[in-house]
């Protein structure tokens, strides 16, 4: 599979592009006055601990306390008997980010990542990631891990090991400990709360997660950032120097590759197939919902066919979009319903395929009793669309507004509720909205007979720039 990956890096934030066949199949945004904190480790201290939810809140010294499920606390961080109090100090690492009203969730399982292994001080663990190619290199790579690990510490080898050295992961274990004694040493050294360690920028998690053998090239815009690139793979992966590019156009990189309008769309509810059917994306509080349609597509011959050609289709952009867009949690899709059993399992078996192909794992659950499908992905940061919009101040996030009829009822309660208990014939209310809505209260008459409702000499104003559901009253006395 050909590989190119497009990096975008400004004062305000960086911005990766990974294209996989000429087609769009990863973004990822990083604002540099937000920053990232997942993988960051803490000294924090224990704020509250709610045992009818077996949690506990720390402080961390951001925002809004970190939330730590007792499922979360292990390994060597807890020793027989030691109970988790009030006050206590603690070491944590950030596994999600703070999402909506949530912050963000703790874990006490640290992890170091490096280029070929991730180091795991707290527990005795080897694994191997599955998506190293034949079981042999697995099997090769789980004896070098045995072999380099620390004892008491587990170890994963990660993907872009596959084909390394025994010498490859012990320096890269080593780099690890280190990591890990400096760390652990500055904790006992200070109060919490206190940031002991930062993952790296974006621009660095490109080269360490992404950057492997199958990368045909990787183009960067910004000359400071592309020196940082060369220094740090002439130290791990030198053969991969020759697929650096320096990009010095005058056009825009993200614009040059034309991915602005593919990010653009990003944020719309429906994707349209090639077939002519489409797909719908409705992110809700609990769940991600989607929905297939077959569209302006009727097919050739029999109907059962028909649909089971949008649903195959459907399942290779569902699982390109879960990817795109980083959705996580819960997800649900309804398919057009299928009468034959073997589409439906050739459905099924096609989502799956193509979701092999995300870093990130899905776990579809299979069939409900309505047809539905459903999966969970892991939720680790904000999806996409959240990075790239804020919720509406017109809508407050509903996806729809109040209507002209609604608003102008609202108006007349008020206006009615105005006049209770005063004097008749006292001054002049102007009252002033959206255009629409003054359409409605200009109708013939109904000036006039709120003015006698009221007793107040009534004026409507349209205002143009005013949204669909504000009004205002200004008494004129």
């Amino acid at each position: 599979m050909a590989k190119t990956i497009i990096v975008n890096v400004v004062p305000e934030e960086t911005r990766m592009a990974l294209i996989e066949n000429g087609e769009l199949a990863e973004v990822a945004i990083e604002r540099t006055h937000s920053g990232h904190i997942v993988g960051s480790i803490y000294k924090g201290k224990i704020q509250n601990v709610l045992p009818g939810m077996q949690a506990v809140f720390v402080d961390i010294g951001r925002e809004r306390n970190a939330f730590l499920y007792v499922g979360d606390l292990g390994g060597k961080t807890r020793r027989k008997g030691e109970a988790y109090t009030t006050g206590r100090e603690i070491v944590v690492q950030v596994a999600k980010e703070a999402i909506g009203t949530k912050g963000p969730r703790l874990t006490t399982h640290l992890t170091l990542p490096g280029r070929y292994v991730v180091l795991m001080p707290t527990v005795d663990f080897i694994g191997v990631s599955r998506r190293i190619g034949t079981a042999d290199e697995r099997k090769r790579l789980k004896e070098l891990a045995a072999k380099v690990r620390p004892k008491g510490m587990g170890l994963v080898v990660r993907t872009v090991a596959e084909g390394r050295t025994e010498d490859d992961l012990r320096k890269d274990c080593d780099y690890l400990v280190n990591l890990w004694k400096s760390l652990t040493a500055r904790g006992k050294m200070v109060k919490a709360p206190t940031l002991l360690y930062r993952d790296v920028d974006l621009l660095i998690r490109i080269v360490r997660d992404y950057l492997s053998g199958d990368v045909e090239k990787f183009i960067l815009d910004n000359r400071e950032a592309h020196a940082r690139v060369v220094e740090l793979l002439r130290a791990v992966s030198p053969e991969l120097l020759p697929r650096l590019e320096l990009y010095d156009g005058d056009e825009d990189i993200f614009a040059r590759h034309r991915l602005e309008g593919e990010i653009e769309k990003l944020s719309m509810r429906r994707v349209d197939l090639k077939c002519g059917g489409y797909i719908v994306i409705d992110r809700t509080e609990a769940l991600t919902v989607i929905d297939v349609n077959t569209g302006k597509f009727v097919g050739k011959t029999r109907l059962a066919d028909t649909v089971f050609a949008v649903n195959m289709e459907a399942a290779a952009e569902i699982a390109r979009q879960i990817r795109l867009r980083d959705i996580g949690g819960i997800i649900v899709a309804d398919f057009i319903d299928m009468d034959r059993e073997q589409h439906k399992q050739d459905v099924l078996a096609a989502l799956n395929e193509h979701l092999r192909k995300d870093r990130t794992r899905t776990n579809v659950v299979g069939l409900t009793g309505l047809g539905l499908v459903e999966m969970t992905r892991k939720k680790v940061r904000q999806d996409i669309t959240t990075v790239l919009n804020s919720q509406c101040p017109c809508c407050e996030g509903r996806g729809f507004v109040r209507s002209p009829e609604t608003v102008a009822a609202a108006v007349r309660r008020q206006l009615r509720q105005l006049g209770k208990g005063q004097s008749a014939a006292h001054g002049r209310v102007v009252i002033q909205v959206h255009p629409r809505v003054a359409e409605l209260l200009q109708r013939p008459g109904e000036v006039e007979r709120l003015s006698q409702e009221t007793a107040r000499r009534i004026t409507v104003e349209a205002v143009a720039d005013m949204g669909m559901e504000a009004y205002s009253f200004i008494n004129k006395d």
